[in-house]
């Protein structure tokens, strides 16, 4: 509002020399505009705006005798008798412009004015009968910002190189906290496998480059980001796999490869794909095969010998039914090159002088921690898999999925199909995204108890390491309950009696619930405290669980670390005999690995478990501690 005010007084001074006739209007008009910089000199240019501006202004800040009777006159239909004192004012104009250019312009706006005054009074009507759209309905156009973030990520990707791969990748890693990782996703998945597909030819260095890229993004922003890529790869082989492409293929065959020697991938997956192209064995295949050996065909021999034995045998017997169908027997000359390739896999031939491909970028993902967000036991077909099914990288169940599935369910847990969608509908609820997990889950929660649970578990088919996810999905539901339900640490105590393998499986689970503890849920928490303590007071685990946590280490412990061990030791001294927890931790004492883990314990117990228990608990942690100490002595 100053600015206004201030603004208004400069025009009433200035008007105010001028404005005693119509010419000195016009002539205060000409030197604003061109104080201004106006096209034309005018101030009824078409954009600026200026003149209604002015027109409202001289209406608000002007007297009734200064501002004429409207302010149209300035620009009247009957203001031509003031072409003349324009020309003739423009010699003496203040500005010192030569009459020639004020003559010209007085020219034009004498052949103008009628038409721009007609302008300026058609502007309101304009303007009323336009429609007001709120903010939130307006119609953004997100495309700008798009297409700005592409090009910015299409130029990061173009500059990869060994040298700047780590900053280039941490860059398009904070793109992700700025925009929707979908969005992000797609395009850097976009941009990669067009230039795979429809770029030239490419090499292991410009494979290794681009690889190193994804699995350091995958670090930074998760594990999804891996798997929707993957998947992405997976579609377009398939694509420029029917297209018969070789380039293409050939391109992503080496992307593939140098994702699985960066870590992103596991040999399963490789396996899985050799097989894949095995089945079909065209020509294309071979080629791809030969690729894929010859990229990482070492590194999968030492992953799984077993697995590369399988296929060398698929190989062999693919080959030799080649050579029948053959009229002279012989067998292409690519065919011959694969078969080399892969015998000097086999028999471990490789050149002496070969040198460590890509160090430098390997040990920088080593220290991003890639295997934390290494793709398992995701086959080839869950990756090309049209209906989605499975895939839990995309959050969503597929509705088809389940309606194939209710046969299945209801012949495991013996009841009829209500029942089989109500468990089918509860276990997408609970993130129960594979076939193998919906199974199991449909069993535990539908069993009448743990021995009916287990004998219908034992029964389920699981292929591979399917059943590691029995254990996964027992932990998960009982962390789900409000209050501790003692049914799943039976059946889970059951499994680990029955098969060391689950033992295994559930220490690991156990180990990964460790890590969340310092951001678990309260009653997530207790529940793993007390099935632990049940676990461990049953001999299905033993303390040495524990050696996955530093009770020394005092940024570890925090608050709520420090209530769940807490919770852990009260249920499981006071549940037990002398005896056991005698025994239970002399064990730990005895293992000189375990020294650590035995002074941790030793400190816990005298600082944050006797204090705040009663006679009982007291009486238990002198125990305790003497166990552990008086093993040392021995």
């Amino acid at each position: 509002m100053k600015r206004r005010r201030k603004f208004q007084d400069y025009l009433e001074m200035e008007l105010g020399k001028d404005a005693s006739t119509a010419a000195g209007e016009a002539a205060f008009q000409r030197r604003l505009a061109k104080q201004l910089k106006l096209k034309r000199g005018k101030l009824d240019d078409v954009g600026d705006g200026l003149a209604g501006l002015l027109a409202g202004i001289g209406s608000e800040g002007l007297s009734s005798d200064e501002q004429g009777s409207h302010p149209g006159d300035l620009q009247g239909e009957n203001d031509h008798s003031s072409d003349k004192d324009e020309d003739s004012d423009g010699d003496g104009d203040d500005d010192g412009d030569g009459g020639d250019g004020d003559r010209s312009s007085g020219e034009s706006e004498s052949g103008e004015q009628s038409s721009s005054g007609d302008e300026l009074e058609a502007e309101p009507e304009q303007a009323s009968s336009a429609k007001y759209v709120p903010p939130h309905q307006r119609k953004k156009d997100p495309s700008e910002d798009e297409v700005r973030v592409k090009r910015r990520i299409k130029g990061l990707l173009n500059r990869l190189s060994e040298d700047n791969v780590e900053t280039l990748t941490s860059e398009i890693a904070e793109f992700f906290q700025f925009h929707s990782r979908s969005f992000m996703t797609e395009t850097i998945t976009d941009h990669v496998l067009e230039s795979c597909s429809s770029g030239p030819r490419g090499n292991e260095q410009y494979a290794a480059v681009f690889a190193a890229s994804i699995s350091g993004t995958a670090c930074l922003v998760g594990m999804d980001f891996g798997a929707n890529f993957m998947a992405g790869v997976a579609s377009c082989f398939e694509r420029q796999y029917e297209k018969k492409d070789g380039l293409a293929v050939r391109n992503l065959t080496l992307l593939i490869s140098s994702l699985y020697s960066l870590g992103l991938i596991t040999s399963e997956l490789v396996y899985d794909l050799l097989h894949h192209l095995c089945k079909r064995f065209q020509e294309i295949d071979v080629a791809t095969i030969l690729h894929i050996i010859r990229s990482c065909g070492m590194g999968l021999r030492t992953s799984d010998p077993v697995a590369m034995k399988e296929f060398i045998l698929a190989v062999q017997e693919r080959t030799s039914d080649l050579k029948r169908s053959t009229t002279d027997g012989e067998m292409p000359k690519r065919v011959e090159f694969m078969l080399e390739a892969i015998c000097e896999v086999k028999n471990n031939k490789r050149r002496v002088d070969e040198p460590a491909r890509h160090p430098r970028m390997k040990k920088w993902l080593q220290k991003l921690k890639v295997e934390d967000v290494q793709l398992r036991s995701v086959p080839w077909k869950k990756l090309v898999d049209p209906q989605k099914k499975g895939q839990w990288w995309l959050g969503t169940v597929s509705n088809e999925a389940d309606e194939a599935e209710v046969p299945k369910v209801v012949d495991l847990i013996d009841s009829g199909v209500v029942e089989a969608e109500k468990m089918l509908k509860l276990a997408a609820a609970q993130r129960m995204n594979t076939d193998a997990r919906r199974a199991i889950f449909s069993i535990v929660m539908s069993s009448e108890d743990y021995i009916d649970a287990f004998e219908k578990l034992l029964r389920l088919t699981l292929t591979g390491k399917q059943d590691r996810e029995i254990m996964r999905v027992i932990l998960e539901c009982c962390l789900q309950e409000k209050v501790f339900n003692r049914y799943y640490a039976l059946l889970a105590s059951k499994l680990c009696h029955h098969d060391k393998n689950h033992r295994f499986t559930l220490q690991y689970c156990v180990w990964d619930q460790f890590k969340e503890l310092a951001s678990m849920e309260a009653r997530r928490s207790i529940n793993l405290a007390k099935f632990l303590a049940f676990l461990v007071g049953s001999s299905a685990l033993s303390l040495t669980a524990l050696k996955a946590v530093d009770f020394g280490d005092s940024r570890t412990m925090t608050a709520r670390v420090v209530v769940h061990f807490r919770a852990f030791f009260e249920a499981l001294l006071t549940d037990k005999d002398d005896a056991f927890v005698s025994t239970a931790f002399s064990r730990i004492a005895r293992a000189p690995e375990l020294s650590a883990l035995q002074a941790g314990l030793a400190v816990f117990l005298r600082r944050y478990v006797k204090p705040t228990g009663g006679a009982l608990l007291q009486r238990k942690c002198l125990i305790a501690r003497k166990a552990l100490s008086s093993a040392t002595t021995i």
